[in-house]
């Protein structure tokens, strides 16, 4: 055992844990478990500084959010605080164990136990083949199994569903360790962490509280920005003003009046001196006041993109989507059977339901207008997917974004700013963009073409927060028809006032928010779980009797028709079980 006392803090380290108690009145005397601390870290690609972190400390209990822009350095971070990468200067002091959970490499354990496999629904060893929703729930399970104090991870919500997001979610929630993670999953972040770690321009900054608490800081931090560089602005032209007006008295006292004699003007022009002199120390002592003010840079002001759909054609037709009879196979799998739904005009829709449902293949099918789908005649339609490049490479951001807008080029500006294309970054060609950065000017050309429907397929995978946002604000702002498939709870929480499902083959519509959705699926589950709460015991009980007639068989019982009969009920009593297992498990 080895101890030390620093700063107040008595030190205990054992084997690979470091236990501080603090005897600051502020920690009120409390225990801490100190599992990596780190210092001057410092990170560059070529000559640029990409990563610098002055100091931070990782407790027991914390659970940690990393946010920023792509290319910020969130995963080159993640790699420096476990070790996996050395920082071209500083140091990193890991007290413990830890686990990594990375988004494009192989778990480091390939094998799982079946009770963690059946907690996250997959199988017990590692296959090349399974779903990339699969792989990501593999490797989580795959991290919890090393049963670390300590776990990172790096976008674990990749390439799940709804489902298995929440599924994630619970499983985090669970887990008894300290996290560091990167997401874009507002709602994870709200739900499960008390600390967000910002990225941003290379800086490394540390808030306490979940997502939107952080939000809440920044705002704060805008807002005070904003008064300090106003109270800087005032006091400066307050000081600049007075300078100015001791200047002119300086230069009025020059001037000798015509109608004094010799005498008289010597006399004036010892005073005028004397009072020059006093007003021009007045003007230095002004200018060195401002020169000690503290500067204040101009906070860099975000502007609300309000819409104003100029010549969009207007279609008056009260169902603007129909389809009726669909149906959809790939081989053996049956995708719509017979199915129907109806969108009406400017309704705003989310497309639910679990990874291979069928949810994109319904959206071709409306572009396409295949069998069985209507669509208004003047219908105008927009469809942005991950698979479909509609942008010229040769071309710039602006130009691409023009050659087909609506909206005049200051606007188009905008909606680019927002999306962190700043200034001169609008001239960058297409073809030196990475993914994201080119997702980010797909959306924008899309949405200020002349369309009146809007297809939207994952829009926001691969999107950094802040983009995330600004494509949230302007759906929200979008008032015509828009069809949504995502993933993201809180943006088809914040936008959409219709649900679609697609279920066993059959399309269903709810009429309301995401909120309201949920709670009547709630409902609807509770219920269900009841009946089968209420079907197991029934069986439980004819179990019983079954066997009881079996030990002691009364003169008129058949035991083969008993038996045929306790194997039935047996079956259906496994079925139900069953049932009761996977409603906790993703589809």
């Amino acid at each position: 055992m080895v101890w030390g006392f620093s700063n107040g803090v008595i030190t205990w380290r054992f084997k690979a844990d470091l236990f501080e108690i603090l005897s600051s009145p502020a920690q009120q005397g409390g225990v801490f478990i100190l599992l990596l601390e780190c210092g001057k870290i410092k990170k560059y690609f070529r000559d640029r500084l990409v990563l610098d972190l002055e100091s931070l400390q990782i407790y027991a209990d914390d659970r940690i959010g990393v946010v920023g822009p792509n290319g910020a350095g969130k995963t080159t971070l993640l790699k420096i605080l476990s070790q996996r990468l050395e920082p071209d200067e500083g140091w990193v002091k890991l007290y413990t164990r830890c686990a990594y959970v990375a988004q494009l490499e192989p778990p480091e354990q390939k094998k799982i136990s079946p009770e963690l496999a059946a907690k996250f629904g997959v199988p017990p060893v590692w296959d090349e083949t399974m779903s990339g929703g699969e792989k990501t729930r593999f490797k989580l399970a795959a991290g919890f199994a090393m049963d670390c104090p300590l776990l990172f991870a790096d976008e674990p919500t990749c390439n799940l569903d709804l489902n298995g997001i929440e599924l994630l979610e619970r499983r985090l929630v669970e887990y008894r360790g300290a996290l560091v993670l990167v997401a874009h999953d507002r709602s994870l972040l709200d739900r499960l962490c008390n600390k967000i770690l910002e990225v941003e321009y290379g800086k490394v900054k540390l808030y306490t509280g979940n997502y939107s608490a952080y939000k809440q800081q920044k705002e704060e931090e805008r807002a005070r920005a904003e008064f300090e560089y106003e109270q800087y602005i005032s006091e400066k032209k307050r000081l600049e003003q007075a300078a100015l007006e001791r200047r002119q008295k300086a230069r009025a006292l020059k001037k000798t009046p015509t109608r004094m004699g010799n005498s008289e003007a010597r006399l004036h022009k010892m005073g005028s001196q004397k009072g020059k002199a006093a007003l021009e120390r007045a003007v230095k002592s002004i200018e060195a006041r401002i020169e000690r003010l503290p500067v204040k840079e101009k906070p860099s002001k975000q502007e609300v993109i309000k819409l104003d759909m100029p010549g969009v054609k207007q279609i008056h037709n009260k169902v603007l989507v129909e389809g009726h009879g669909l149906n959809k196979s790939f081989g053996e799998k049956i995708i719509f059977q017979d199915a129907e739904f109806i969108i009406i005009n400017g309704a705003k829709v989310a497309l639910l339901g679990p990874n291979g449902c069928g949810k994109t293949t319904l959206l071709k099918m409306i572009v396409n207008r295949e069998a069985g789908i209507r669509i208004a005649p003047g219908a105008a339609i927009g469809y942005f997917s991950q698979e479909i490049d509609i942008l010229d490479e040769d071309r710039t951001i602006l130009g691409n974004v023009m050659a087909d807008s609506i909206y005049d080029e200051a606007f188009a500006r905008t909606l680019l700013s927002r999306l962190l294309f700043k200034r001169d970054d609008v001239f960058k060609r297409v073809a030196v963009l990475s993914g994201g950065e080119r997702v980010k000017v797909a959306f924008a050309k899309i949405f200020l073409k002349n369309l009146n429907l809007l297809i939207m397929d994952e829009p926001t995978n691969y999107l950094d927060l802040n983009s995330l946002e600004v494509v949230e604000e302007v759906l929200r702002e979008y008032d015509q028809t828009l069809l949504l498939v995502s993933h993201d709870r809180r943006l088809v929480s914040t936008v959409v006032d219709q649900i679609m499902t697609i279920k066993d083959g059959k399309i269903k519509t709810f009429h309301g928010t995401y909120a309201e959705f949920l709670a009547r699926e709630k409902a609807a589950s509770k219920q269900e779980g009841e009946e089968v709460e209420k079907q197991i015991a029934l069986l439980e009980n004819r179990l019983s009797v079954i066997l009881g007639r079996l030990a002691m068989p009364a003169k008129n019982d058949d035991p083969e028709a008993l038996d045929q009969e306790y194997h039935e009920v047996l079956a259906e009593l496994k079925n139900l079980k069953q049932l009761k297992k996977d409603k906790s498990q993703p589809d």
